[in-house]
């Protein structure tokens, strides 16, 4: 119900100043593809207290925005899904600042809704009789499943390797796929779509999401206040609602 009304206020907002956004500074942000739903409620209650600001995201997988950040993206503010990948944008001089972990999540099964192949557990990635997929290697939702595979002693066989979480769960709910590993957040945020499978903590593994103002960025100041929203009381309880948990 309160993101209903944020919503509506928002519609109201922008009926009574017309188009309105020409007049706002934007802040870019570079957002893990993860973070799609989470981010959605950040923005707009971040800009219900912003009326200055409008907030435009970019989501995708870490490693592709890492990539246009690193080619010279406008990009104020980057949220990853993997310390690695922000670490690869400061070593190269993007960072303003310090690298702060804003929120925490791990891996899950995905299996279509109500689980129609069957698939049991982690064993079944390496068996052809199930349509795998995975998340790309290099890309943090890749390499997390690749790991908690490794660390069950599973070598997988994956028909397909897909560029982000969301393409992966894509495919996953319109039964094209019949498992695949992603974030325990995507898969409450589809619970009508897919169903999931736990993944023992002796083999899961931990994602920390870290988020930083970008040096190259035209809107300092506008970055570093969705930054603080982000890492507020308000921002965490948001994310706590998504199924993210506090570092």
């Amino acid at each position: 119900m309160r993101r209903l009304l944020i919503v509506a206020l928002a519609v109201l907002g922008l009926v009574a100043c017309g188009t309105g956004s020409s007049n706002r500074d934007q802040v870019l942000v570079s957002a893990a593809a993860s973070l799609t739903d989470a981010f959605a409620v950040i923005e707009t209650e971040f800009e219900l207290d912003h009326l200055d600001l409008d907030i435009v995201i970019n989501h995708g997988g870490s490693s592709a925005l890492r990539e246009q950040i690193l080619a010279g993206a406008p990009v104020d503010v980057f949220a990853s899904a993997n310390p690695v990948t922000m670490t690869q944008v400061l070593d190269e001089g993007f960072v303003v600042g310090d690298l702060v972990v804003f929120a925490v999540n791990s891996m899950a099964i995905a299996v279509p809704f109500g689980n129609p192949a069957g698939v049991i557990g982690l064993d079944d990635f390496a068996d052809d009789a199930f349509l795998v997929g995975l998340c790309a290697q290099g890309v943090p939702c890749g390499d997390f499943a690749r790991s908690v595979l490794a660390n069950a002693g599973v070598d997988p066989a994956p028909d397909t390797n897909e560029p982000d979480v969301r393409a992966l769960l894509t495919k996953i709910e319109a039964g094209e796929l019949d498992t695949g590993i992603v974030y325990a957040t995507d898969i409450a945020a589809r619970a009508d779509a897919v169903s999931g499978i736990d993944i023992a903590a002796e083999f899961n593994v931990r994602a920390e999401y870290p988020i930083a103002v970008l040096a190259e960025g035209e809107n300092r100041e506008g970055a570093e206040e969705f930054v603080s929203f982000v890492l507020s009381t308000r921002g965490q309880s948001i994310l706590a609602e998504f199924g993210f948990a506090k570092p």
